[in-house]
């Protein structure tokens, strides 16, 4: 009994990181890389201020919580949460993680979304862009090539 109550915690544990980013979203950057590369998909990392900055709040509700651009990610991509909240707590790992990445990709200012190809190199910088999905997927096709 014992046993299958540590087991639950643990499992319980272990799935929490994904507890934080939003549904179809990851925070755990090496994961993903891993199953990128598995299904030869690009990765789009998400640089946010998800509770204060504006225009990512934007971006999230004008392009990336469109069916358009779901239905585009699910085919093509490995969405990663970067997340530097105000109003809520991640966990010690997830801002390290992020805070690191934020360093290694000389972030300026959010949102900035970095899309790597499959093998986890850096093949384009995206913002924020008006017209909805539509021009933002254009663009990501055009990394694509």
């Amino acid at each position: 009994m014992k046993t299958s109550a540590v087991v639950t915690v643990l499992a319980l544990a272990f799935s929490l990181t994904s507890v934080f980013a939003k549904p179809g979203w990851s925070d755990d950057y090496k994961k993903s890389l891993e199953q990128a590369k598995a299904d030869k998909k690009m990765v789009l990392l998400d640089f946010t201020g998800s509770d204060w900055c504006p225009w990512c709040i934007r971006l999230d509700k004008e392009i990336f919580s469109t069916s358009e651009f779901k239905d585009y990610a699910k085919e093509n991509l490995v969405l990663v949460e970067l997340d530097f909240p105000q109003g809520k707590t991640l966990p010690r790992a997830v801002q390290k993680q992020n805070a690191e990445l934020q360093e290694e990709f000389a972030i300026q200012g959010y949102p900035t979304v970095i899309v790597l190809d499959s093998n986890g190199k850096a093949i384009g910088k995206l913002g924020y862009m008006a017209g909805g999905p539509a021009p933002f997927i254009a663009e990501l096709n055009k990394l694509k090539k």
